[in-house]
């Protein structure tokens, strides 16, 4: 039958509108998010408002229900059609911001594109166009995807076996989260959450925090957000109540007994400027023998007695000489101090560590890190920790402001039963033996002769 003028339009935007699962970009750290779910099966998106994070988990359900994977991907993938659930709130949120992002205002508008949209059917819950599932065309057959909420309670969790779960936003019953999971650890598939942190430290949040293998955590700030502008931010976060300010600008819950650095970010960030070549200049890396590798660059000020933060690295799953060129790219001259780990040999060929990063032209100290006078071997944490935190109340320790990275682990590094947990804070240690050992930092003006005499002078040390 033809169409109307009127109807014909419709369906002109429909189609054009479907296509914007095609024309998806993600932001960086989205797009680690997603090349992440090929090694784990629980993931967590804890993110501020307004960042894009409930889009990124749309996307990727409507990846895993049609089966188009865009040239880029690098995450999880299912050869055959797949079982998912879409789960929220309450049933309006599930309509206005699930649905949405999937299906559109229009069935056909949202991330799932139109030609993929085989039938969508609607539950009666007592508010309207509540949609209870969608069969999808998936490149291997069809998929369902099934609305669910937690006004439903957790025993409708219960029995079969989804290839994916999404849980939008955090619930309260953390009984909802575990039958979830076990229901994909049944099917060996995969769960995401993403949320605003408003409830504190939760249950959830504390499982994610654990850093049990498996799991992966992605946080997400405003400062993340290149679609929000500076005048919106402002406009927002003086809307928000004080207490909420960090939850809903970055991402950040209440941590239990406290975060290790109670500090306003705005009191230590600092734009970036180039460094003055008095400065003195130590790295400190961290190994990442069974965690990412990282890196962090201080300049000192000895003057003011003033440290900053000026760059930092984080790279997993690569090998030493790869980690040593991007250490070496920022100054090869600049000395690196590394923790006592490094002097652990390979079983094969025996030799350490710091020999391979010193081998790949690094400018390796030649003793491992320590306190001025102390002996090698590990350090204690509480008194370097502790040093920090004066310099950043003091206004002797800045970061420069883009250092999105070295922040994210900033805002997350808090204590259990009264000790820190060593969880995701790759950056936080490189940081802090380069402070530990900053007495050996070097300023760039130096003639190189000289910077070699020092240099050799730190390296005939031994521990």
């Amino acid at each position: 039958m033809e169409l109307s003028k009127e109807e014909a339009l419709k369906e002109l935007y429909r189609r054009v509108s479907g296509r914007k699962f095609f024309r998806y970009e993600p932001y960086k750290w989205q797009a680690q998010f997603l090349r992440e779910t090929f090694d784990n099966q629980e993931m967590m998106l804890r993110a501020a408002n307004r960042v894009g994070k409930t889009h990124t988990a749309a996307y990727l359900a409507s990846v895993f229900a049609t089966g188009l994977y865009p040239d880029w991907w690098e995450g999880r993938k299912y050869k055959h059609s797949t079982l998912g659930w879409a789960v929220s709130v309450t049933n309006e949120s599930s309509r206005d911001i699930v649905q949405k992002e999937l299906l559109g205002d229009q069935v056909g508008t949202g991330l799932i594109p139109a030609d993929n949209i085989d039938k969508v059917t609607y539950r009666q819950a007592g508010v309207s166009n509540v949609v209870d599932m969608v069969r999808v065309k998936h490149v291997a057959g069809q998929s369902t995807i099934v609305f669910k909420t937690y006004q439903q309670g957790w025993q409708a969790f219960q029995g079969t076996q989804p290839d994916w779960i999404w849980l939008d936003e955090e619930p309260d019953d953390y009984r909802v989260y575990t039958e979830c999971l076990t229901r994909v650890l049944t099917s060996r598939g995969i769960i995401f959450v993403t949320f605003t942190p408003l409830l504190g430290e939760t249950d959830l949040v504390r499982h994610f925090d654990d850093g049990i293998k498996g799991t992966y955590l992605q946080t997400a700030t405003w400062d993340d957000a290149d679609h929000l502008s500076k005048e919106e931010k402002d406009r927002f976060i003086e809307s928000y109540p004080l207490h909420e300010r960090d939850a809903r600008t970055k991402g950040v819950p209440m941590m239990g007994e406290g975060r290790v650095f109670p500090v306003d970010e705005k009191e230590i960030s600092v734009p970036a400027f180039e460094i003055p070549t008095h400065f003195a200049r130590i790295c400190g890396i961290d190994f990442g023998i069974d965690h990412p590798a990282a890196a962090a660059f201080l300049a000192w000020d000895r003057d003011s007695d003033c440290i900053y933060i000026y760059d930092c690295y984080k790279q997993a799953n690569e090998t030493p000489v790869y980690h040593a060129d991007a250490i070496r790219k920022r100054g090869d001259w600049i000395p690196v101090a590394w923790p006592h780990d490094g002097l652990n040999r390979e079983k094969s060929g025996g030799k350490t560590l710091r020999d391979h990063y010193a081998d790949s032209g690094v400018n390796m100290l030649g003793i491992s890190a320590r306190y001025d006078k102390d002996k090698g071997g590990a350090q204690p944490v509480e008194p370097i920790v502790m040093e920090m935190l004066e310099r950043m109340k003091t206004g002797r320790l800045k970061v420069f402001g883009h250092l999105n990275e070295w922040f994210s682990e900033f805002r997350n590094l808090h204590r259990k039963d009264g000790k820190i947990r060593a969880v995701r804070d790759d950056i936080m240690k490189a940081s802090m033996y380069g402070l530990m050992m900053r007495r050996y930092a070097t300023p760039m003006y130096l003639p190189q002769q000289a910077q070699q005499r020092y240099t050799k002078s730190v390296m005939s040390m031994r521990t």
